[in-house]
């Protein structure tokens, strides 16, 4: 398989990233998360299990390594969260790959019921050998920001509510749409007899990225603010994945479709500008012309993509012809997201709609970490 990584690794790219060649500060690590690390390293020491919730769009890069050898000598469920936008034909075979190393490991979605009464009956199993001799049981639930912790919390919450007796009130984790929005490690009971509680902790990133393309990969799951990469060169690394993995040639079927209603919705929204394709928890589209519009668009996307791949002549091997493609391809999604081309700031409002389609699924679920070739340990 064609890599990315002569891509990523171009010496031009590697300042403008704000990363540094084999690693280096991230320079976004806030006080608070410095702090948090340290009392996460506390309660790990009094935890009976961790609950690490990964990103299943990126079962590896989305690991806290920082965290790794306190979690290795724990009880540990590894949650593979957003499942529903990670590939279904490879999560089995991720799964497999974790189990194969003695790591229980679950794909699951933070928001279904079902996904989540799966998380804590494997949690309950494995804490039964010490239900018996304690009185009072920890579950710490960590992991990178925006992998969906506290969405998970509040989810445990309301099923254990509804599975256990009647409790007093407990506040809720707060939820937010940006990396560490959770600013306080706090904890509340789930079940009595014995007493067992969640703690909600902030995500911690590692403060060393260890190589490039994870740190773009980090940054194209939301897991590193927007600000600090750039968008357009999350959306250019994004454009070299699909292109040199060839998904938008299975989009071929789309390019002899009608655009009538394309058209017709564009009239209706003139100014349109995909707010609502943000994350299901903010305000849902306000009719069905909207719903329409966005799948139009994104058809429109999908298109322009396949057409321009399908044209191009150059090697994808070859990262000076990428790179002209992936120009090419700004060119295409600029007008099928109908941006005007007199816009100042056109490109990066390109790739700011183009990263929302993907990170709400528009463009298919995907998988952005390699399986590995040989089964060597994992994080």
């Amino acid at each position: 398989m064609i890599t990315v990584r002569k891509i990523v690794k171009k010496a031009t790219l590697l300042g403008e990233m704000g990363f540094n060649k084999g690693g280096g500060n991230i320079n976004w690590f806030p006080g608070h998360m410095a702090a948090a690390t340290r009392a996460i390293r506390d309660r790990l020491k009094l935890s009976d299990l961790v609950i690490e919730v990964r990103d299943a769009r990126i079962p590896l890069s989305s690991a806290n390594e920082d965290l790794q050898p306190m979690l290795a000598g724990k009880r540990r469920v590894i949650a593979l969260n957003k499942k529903d936008l990670a590939n279904p034909n490879i999560m089995h075979r991720w799964i497999h790959h974790f189990d194969s190393h003695k790591q229980d490991c679950l794909s699951i979605n933070a928001h279904s019921k079902s996904s989540v009464k799966k998380l804590l009956d494997l949690v309950e199993f494995k804490l039964k050998e010490v239900i018996s001799r304690e009185p009072t049981l920890l579950v710490m639930v960590v992991g990178v920001p925006n992998v969906g912790k506290s969405a998970l919390i509040n989810s445990i919450h309301q099923t254990a509510s509804a599975r256990f007796p009647a409790q007093e009130k407990k506040k809720r984790a707060t939820v937010g749409p940006l990396p560490g929005v959770t600013q306080d490690i706090a904890g509340f009971k789930i079940a009595h007899q014995p007493s067992i509680y969640v703690l909600d902790t902030p995500g911690v990133l590692v403060p060393s990225i260890p190589d490039i393309e994870t740190g773009l990969k980090l940054a194209l799951a939301g897991s590193v603010k927007d600000s600090v990469v750039g968008e357009e060169r999350i959306a250019q690394y994004l454009l070299a994945v699909l292109n040199t993995r060839g998904t938008p040639i299975h989009w071929k079927h789309l390019t002899n479709r009608e655009t009538e209603s394309l058209h017709r919705e564009s009239d209706d929204n003139p100014n349109y500008n995909l707010q609502n394709l943000l994350p299901k928890w903010r305000k849902p589209p306000s009719s069905k012309s909207d719903v329409h519009y966005i799948e139009d668009i994104t058809t429109e996307v999908k298109r322009a993509l396949c057409t321009t791949l399908l044209e191009f002549s150059g090697n994808l091997e070859d990262e000076d012809d990428l790179g002209c493609l992936i120009d090419q391809q700004f060119e295409a999604l600029q007008k099928a997201l109908k941006i005007p081309h007199k816009a100042s700031e056109a490109r990066t409002i390109v790739s700011k709609k183009f990263l929302t389609l993907f990170r709400t699924g528009k463009l298919g679920p995907f998988i952005l970490d390699e399986l590995p070739l040989t089964y060597g340990p994992v994080s």
